[in-house]
């Protein structure tokens, strides 16, 4: 690569994405240039892939969220960063002066922007970024593995809403990569878990690590949790599976006074059975992205181990290969995790 031009992909809509040269960033006032090493591919980019998001993206986007690099360029009145300093970046860049924010919540900013969305994101050699986002990382961690710190903060901050306690029962509904995450989150807060899954190969991904599995298409979801936990049910649900029969499920295997944990993006409205709620008065909770020490949460959790990033991650594509790789996704049933390998990192 030469000093002036760097490779990027753009999402050019119709299943297609473009690698291309642009001219290498520079930050501004408060901003960081990181050099990308890695970037996952989440739900959200093949919602973007398939064409679900047009609207709000356009058809000259860079996505990509789920990243690891280093920091190339510090901007002006940018702090505690130096170059070559392993990063990863929490892509929120909230309205500080919406309602939310002033309440304290920024990550729920009525005016959000999500850097990778709204804004070009980290499937680029170069990725300019403002400075309230980087959160560093230790020096000796592996890049590949700093990647999966943005969709397991995901899961730090849906546990830590539930307000799971040690030795609490608890079921996740749908075991794909958010799921599985989620479950070894709540096992690592002394939780007792149950994934439920219809993909026999995420059922095997969950059996591997640890976890009791059941199929809910072949046997009683309902029957195994009460027989798992004396018919109490789950203190704690965990809708992951953005389907009706998840939903359905939650409210079925949920103990009295059991917390709810809605963490899928639902394509339509649900139905949701409100007089289990009264019957039982159950509490529905909603947990949308993360908030700071979430990350920080997720980056511990990485890095020690509790995470098994071999296992999540199940293939890396170099940039060139990005229309493959998105194009596999789609096709490749047994694939949990999958990365772009950005820059020439080891």
């Amino acid at each position: 690569m030469n000093d002036q031009t760097m490779a990027a992909a753009f999402y050019r809509g119709d299943k297609t994405f473009a690698v291309e040269r642009v001219p290498v960033t520079t930050p501004e006032n408060g901003e960081i240039t990181i050099r990308v090493a890695y970037c996952g591919i989440c739900g959200t980019d093949m919602h973007v892939f398939h064409g679900n998001m047009d609207a709000r993206v356009g058809h000259n986007r860079i996505v990509g969220h789920e990243m690891s690099g280093v920091v190339e360029t510090v901007g002006t009145d940018v702090t505690g960063f130096v170059a070559g300093q392993k990063v990863t970046v929490r892509p929120l860049d909230p309205d500080l002066n919406c309602p939310a924010s002033k309440a304290g919540y920024p990550h729920v900013s009525h005016n959000m922007k999500f850097l990778g969305l709204d804004t070009d994101g980290a499937m680029q050699e170069l990725w300019t970024v403002p400075a309230h986002t980087v959160h560093a990382l230790p020096d000796d961690m592996p890049l590949d593995r700093a990647a999966l710190v943005e969709p397991v903060a995901v899961a730090c901050h849906d546990v830590r809403l539930s307000e799971l306690q040690q030795d609490e029962d608890v079921v996740v509904v749908g075991g794909g990569p958010i799921g599985i995450l989620v479950a070894m989150v709540a096992r690592d807060a002394g939780g007792n878990v149950t994934v439920s899954e219809v993909n026999e190969n995420r059922l095997a991904v969950a059996r591997k690590l640890g976890f009791d599995t059941v199929n809910p298409a072949k046997e009683d979801l309902v029957a195994v949790i009460n027989e798992k936990t004396g018919n109490k049910g789950a203190d704690v649900v965990f809708e992951v599976s953005g389907s009706q029969p998840g939903v359905d499920a939650t409210t079925a295997v949920a103990a009295t006074r059991g917390r709810i944990v809605m963490v899928a993006i639902h394509a339509q409205k649900p139905t949701v059975d409100m007089f289990q709620y009264f019957w039982r008065e159950l509490k529905l909770i909603g947990a949308r992205v993360y908030e700071p020490e979430d990350y920080e949460q997720a980056i511990t959790l990485v890095a020690s181990g509790v995470i098994d990033a071999e296992t999540i991650i199940t293939d890396v594509s170099p940039l060139s290969e990005i229309q493959t790789a998105f194009e596999s996704l789609d096709s490749n049933p047994t694939a949990m995790k999958s990365l772009i390998k950005v820059g020439d990192f080891a």
